[in-house]
């Protein structure tokens, strides 16, 4: 058996292996991965490109992807990929690392290439990076037959600011390409593994007068910072992980990006035109390349680019420019590596150039006011294994030495540039000691190798255990203002350990399904698994558990549970509900689709002293013995609430929930009278809205749901139809995908037979129960964010055809445009927004129109318009300027004007606005 180190990078992959039977100094070899170079050429090379190229129908050439171990799948990867999709548009798949961690996007859903044609075929982030070690394994079991992968030990790396959720898709994506055996290890810890093990017979020599390391590793995607404490013993040096630093992307990737955009800038210096989609790939393949010839160890002077026009006559069609060694020294090591004073920290303003990507990068370019907050956060673990105390606040802990990773660092005045901002924050003191590398691209996979061999206690392992501290959330009492978490793991926690919190137990009803808030965090805290302590900003909210409970009889139950918390042997987060009256215990897993919506979530507060009298009243009218009610009582249910809770304004999310529980259970009952109907609809939305936001959101509209198929009972009213539609335009948030479609192709023919200007009247009399409504089924149908892009353009196309026809200002339709067409979704995922092109022409028409002229034109044109700094959503600069302008002739808002020439969020009034309906109290997209 081999131990096999898999670097899964960002930019390249690469790997390495040991055979653990020649003991201790047993070398770590490098494996040369085969790939197809070029249409039917394939060899072995060190790195393999982290690229996977989708190729047309009949693009290639028969049998020009055959690789040495059979017929390459419909995907190709490596160098080839990497190649080929530098010439063909939105064919390549790139950084699928950096999109585990994307928050924002379904990373379990075919999403990338990003912004790729609708005919090209997706794959998920997860797919991504299973076909990368896929290829690996085939690449490791055509050289070894008799040594297959799945058989071996595994070593794959993560970034060590990886959350629990990017772990877990790793993990998946190792499994989906057939590895069993494995283990993650953070990459910095891999790096340093890499210098012990070229120091195996000297480390207590190289390591002398070195008590603390700082080990900056700047990849494709991400920095990851770590602080490692190096110690004696009798027996020889210790080593111990004291920190690591919160998730930070932003890396080489970002360099290439603000290279590509100032190429850009040169190519088009007055701003209006901008590289299209394939010319902006070769952009940053050529960025690459001039960041390591004019950062590299014999710079020259300048160096040009050229890149295919695209149909341009321009330079016999090619685009021309340079870039000169200033500009890249000052993009490169002023905008990434700044000299700063050790007090400064991250700044909020946005660089636009790092969002080129689609990707949610660091707003502060600078790696250096990072690392001196990091530093400044785990100052108290750094003093203490210097040995000192802090000499006064703000101090920082000096490191001994740095050890640099990443292949950034190839350039010799990157690693300079960063030891010398380091080492000036100390004046006086002497350089900071570089710790020497072999190679800075092949160091993580030798290193996960050799820490292969360091487990079986053939070499020094790096104590420390878990890097982040694990904590759930509790109720709110009352009395109190702060809000209480409890310690699952703290810090430290060994890979293996299990914590049973019996101390702490929580009542759960079997068949219904629970969620816990959890939180982690990096900080040098100090608490015991069962310790409850206050929520503070320093602990970051994960993706929400959940699970339904089921117990052995099926039956519904009040069960008391305690939980049970541990680190797998591959390094992941496990959280078990373990009930205290029998022998049973349910797994809670973590919500790893798309939860950006859901960062926030409010756990259980208590109830207004009356609101047992609103629910009273609730029973009242929708019990199942109702008592003798006039038709008065029931249309004015809301403002009898109000009369009991105060203004519904003020209502609470929680208020509102449990409000929601007691009219879905008299659900049944709403078909009793049309004004019993038309106020639960009513009021059902509104405690539901936006539909998340809140534990259990989307199993509450999950149940909503159920009412959908039957309709309305009383249908010749088109009150009732309006409430209808509007309870489902509130709550649209927390449904899901399938319930969405469903909920469109109902209203789909009907809205193409009443919105169109020019749909046929159709003969005779539709068959079945019309709805009405349709302004609101208009609004309702546009807030469906999971719809596929074509689907909204089509709709979009035909609210478009109306406000042509009618050039008038009242109606849904512009609203309905910028709903549909916006380049920000307020929970959608960001893959599912509309082409550019046509956001284009929605904004251009409303522009002709007169945004003045048009209810709704202005704030829609400002979502149509919104500036991401994704290239691939973005509209065009010159259109974006004409927008700008037109809303200040409008008078329109300033938070609007902002949304198009700046990146921001919005306001809370511009999100209800895009909504269309407030938000509850307290509560913030």
């Amino acid at each position: 058996m081999h131990i096999v180190g898999i670097d899964l990078g960002t930019t390249h992959c690469a790997v390495a292996s040991v055979d653990p039977t020649k003991g201790p100094t047993a070398p770590v070899e490098d494996f040369p991965v085969p790939q197809l170079v070029r249409q039917g050429e394939v060899s072995a090379r060190p790195l393999l490109p982290s690229c996977v190229y989708v190729p047309a129908g009949h693009e290639l050439a028969e049998g020009a992807l055959r690789l040495p171990w059979g017929d390459g799948g419909p995907q190709v990867v490596g160098e080839f990929a990497r190649w080929q999709g530098a010439r063909v548009p939105g064919r390549v798949v790139t950084s699928a690392k950096s999109w585990l961690c994307h928050p924002g996007v379904d990373r379990s859903a075919p999403i990338l290439p990003w912004g790729a044609p609708a005919d090209v075929a997706k794959l998920s982030p997860v797919e991504a990076s299973a076909l990368l070690l896929s290829h690996i394994a085939q690449a490791w079991n055509h050289a070894h037959p008799d040594r297959p992968l799945s058989q071996q030990e595994v070593v794959i790396t993560v970034p060590a600011s990886f959350d629990e959720a990017a772990r877990a898709l790793t993990v998946s994506a190792a499994r989906r390409a057939g590895l069993e055996k494995f283990t993650l290890l953070e990459e910095p810890q891999a790096a340093f593994y890499d210098y012990t093990a070229r120091h195996r017979k000297d480390l207590g020599k190289s390591l002398e007068e070195v008590r603390l390391v700082l080990v900056v590793d700047v990849g494709g995607g991400t920095t990851d910072f770590t602080l490692v404490h190096a110690g004696v013993s009798p027996e020889g040096p210790m080593l111990r992980r004291l920190a690591v630093g919160e998730h930070l992307m932003l890396g080489g990737d970002n360099m290439d990006a603000a290279l590509a955009r100032r190429l850009e800038e040169k190519l088009f210096p007055d701003g209006n035109r901008r590289l299209s989609a394939t010319q902006w790939t070769q952009a940053l393949q050529a960025a690459r390349t001039a960041k390591e010839t004019l950062l590299g160890a014999t710079p020259p002077e300048r160096h040009g680019v050229s890149l295919v026009a695209g149909g341009s006559k321009l330079l016999g069609g090619s685009l021309s420019t340079e870039l000169t060694r200033e500009e890249a020294e000052a993009l490169v090591l002023e905008g990434f590596f700044p000299q700063v004073d050790a007090q400064e920290r991250p700044r909020r303003a946005a660089r636009m150039a790092l969002q080129e990507l689609g990707l949610p990068y660091a707003q502060d370019a600078a790696i250096t006011r990072h690392l001196a907050a990091f530093l400044a956060q785990h100052a108290a673990a750094g003093f203490t294994a210097l040995g000192e105390s802090a000499p006064a606040q703000g101090a920082l802990p000096r490191p001994d030495a740095i050890l640099l990773n990443g292949g950034v660092f190839n350039s010799p005045r990157l690693a300079e540039r960063l030891v010398d901002a380091v080492s000036a924050w100390w004046p006086g003191a002497p350089r900071i000691r570089l710790l020497r590398h072999e190679s800075l691209e092949l160091a993580v996979a030798r290193g996960a190798a050799y820490y292969g061999l360091v487990r079986r206690g053939h070499g020094l392992r790096i104590g420390g255990g878990a890097a982040r501290a694990y904590y759930v959330a509790l109720q709110r009492p009352a009395d109190s203002s702060e809000q209480p978490v409890l310690c699952l793991i703290p810090r430290g926690f060994e890979e293996g350990q299990h914590a049973d919190i019996g101390e702490r137990s929580f009542s759960l009803t079997l068949g219904q399904p629970v969620q816990f808030t959890l939180y982690s965090t990096t900080s040098d805290r100090i608490d015991k698994p069962g310790d409850v302590v206050p929520l503070t900003e320093e602990l970051k909210p994960l993706p929400p558990i959940h699970t339904v409970l089921k117990g052995a009889a099926g039956k519904a139950a009040l069960v008391p549970v305690h939980l049970r918390s541990g680190l797998t042997e591959i390094g992941t987060l496990e959280l078990f509900a373990v009930s205290n009256v029998a022998d049973e215990r349910w797994r809670l897993e973590f919500e790893l689709r798309g939860t950006a919506g859901e960062r926030e979530l409010t756990v259980t507060e208590s109830m207004p002293a009356r609101f047992a009298e609103a629910k009273d009243n609730v029973d009242r009218l929708y019990g199942n013995k109702p008592l003798p009610v006039g038709p008065k009582d029931i249309k004015q249910l809301s403002r009898t609430l109000e009369k009991v809770l105060g203004p519904r304004e003020t209502w609470r999310v929680p208020v509102l929930r449990e409000l929601w529980s007691a009219l879905f259970a008299g659900a049944a009952k709403r078909r009793r009278t049309a004004d019993h109907e038309r106020v639960f609809y009513s009021l059902t939305g509104y405690t539901l809205r936006p539909g998340f936001g809140y534990p259990l959101d989307h199993w509450r509209a999950e149940q909503t749901f159920s009412l959908f198929e039957p309709l309305v009972q009383h249908h010749t009213e088109k009150s009732v139809w309006v409430e209808f539609w509007v309870m489902w335009r509130r709550i649209a948030g927390g449904l899901s995908e399938a319930q969405q479609r469903k909920l469109y192709d109902y209203l789909k023919p009907h809205l193409a037979r009443k919105v169109p200007p020019d749909a046929p009247t159709p003969s005779g009399k539709a068959k079945g129960i019309q709805p009405e409504g349709l302004d609101e089924m208009v609004r309702t149908a546009a807030s469906l964010e999971h719809l596929e892009p074509a689907d909204k353009a089509e709709l979009g196309g035909w609210m478009a055809e109306r406000l042509k026809a009618e050039n008038k200002g009242s109606g849904p339709w512009s609203w309905a445009l910028g709903r549909l067409g916006a380049r920000v979704p307020l929970y959608g995922s960001g893959h599912k927004v509309v082409a550019v092109e046509v956001a284009e022409a929605w904004l251009s028409l409303l522009l002709e129109l007169g945004l003045s002229r048009i209810d709704g034109a202005p704030f829609a044109a400002a979502q149509l318009a919104r500036f991401t700094g994704d290239r691939m959503r973005d509209i065009s600069p010159d259109l974006r300027a004409r927008t700008a302008e037109a809303l200040r002739a409008a008078k329109a808002a300033d938070t609007w004007v902002r949304m198009v020439t700046e990146v921001v969020a919005l306001e809370a009034a511009d999100e209800a606005r895009a909504l269309g309906d407030t938000l509850p109290a307290g509560l913030r997209l």
